[in-house]
């Protein structure tokens, strides 16, 4: 790939690319040029994904660690500048889910999904954004969600996750302008993955949910690619603070019912 949406010579590094959103993207921004560090639990899977990009003559190393254990996530911080990663493009990817009535939720509940979504996101950005500041040029991409400026039933902790994305987005944003990196978020809607089989993976709420879409059917993890490589290259030098919906056009839609898994 030449031209603005050339990412070659770049070092990009995803977490959550074992499998879903996050693999699609590691092979997108593989494609387009990039150098890939992939992360996640799961270091078999990301060993896998890894061997598929070097197969297709790219280049990728991994790092396992889990985002809900922020000792671990300062740890790879730690170990990425120590090893002079220089990281150009962060994809803060990797996210939890999870259902529930605000009575039946429960603090540990609540702080989970907070260290998953939001603290160890912070930490990543804190601590690998100094090297692109540095060198005057850098890519943060943070997942939010199309619930990330609205409110949802049963969804409680994660919408709440979502929209300190969002806050945390804008607010680094505003801080690594000056030099030269942009912080953008990608707020997506329902794809085909894992993390969405509760409704993907059931006829009758599938059905439901792809009512409430636009465009009337769940979106195909590699449509994620094309706007991942559009905020990671120089083609969207002069946006930041902003959060991209790719979504369908669910977060235009009032309608959709929130189902909880019995």
């Amino acid at each position: 790939m030449t031209g603005l949406f050339s990412l070659a010579g770049r070092t990009a590094m995803v977490t959550g690319a074992s499998r879903g959103l996050g693999r699609a993207i590691a092979l997108g921004l593989a494609d387009a040029g990039a150098s890939l560090i992939l992360a996640a639990r799961d270091g078999a899977k990301l060993e896998e994904t890894a061997e598929e990009i070097r197969a297709a003559g790219g280049r990728a190393q991994t790092i396992a660690f889990d985002l809900a254990d922020l000792e671990a996530v300062q740890a790879a911080t730690d170990r990425l500048n120590a090893d002079g990663a220089a990281i150009d493009i962060l994809v803060n990817n990797g996210a939890i889910g999870g259902w529930g009535p605000l009575h039946e939720s429960t603090l540990a509940h609540w702080e989970n999904m907070f260290d998953v979504n939001v603290s160890s996101m912070y930490l990543l950005c804190r601590d690998l954004s100094k090297d692109m500041a540095a060198r005057k040029w850098g890519r943060i991409i943070n997942f939010a969600s199309y619930v990330s400026d609205t409110g949802r039933p049963n969804l409680s902790a994660y919408v709440a996750s979502k929209h300190a994305v969002l806050g945390l987005t804008r607010s680094i944003a505003a801080d690594l302008a000056p030099h030269g990196v942009t912080c953008n978020a990608i707020a997506p809607g329902f794809f085909d993955t894992d993390m969405a089989a509760p409704t993907v993976g059931h006829p009758e709420r599938a059905k439901i949910f792809r009512s409430a879409i636009a465009l009337h059917r769940f979106g195909d993890p590699k449509e994620m690619v094309g706007p991942v490589q559009f905020l990671a290259s120089d083609a969207s030098a002069y946006i930041t603070g902003h959060m991209l919906p790719v979504d369908g056009g669910v977060a235009n839609i009032l309608s959709l019912p929130v189902v909880v898994e019995t």
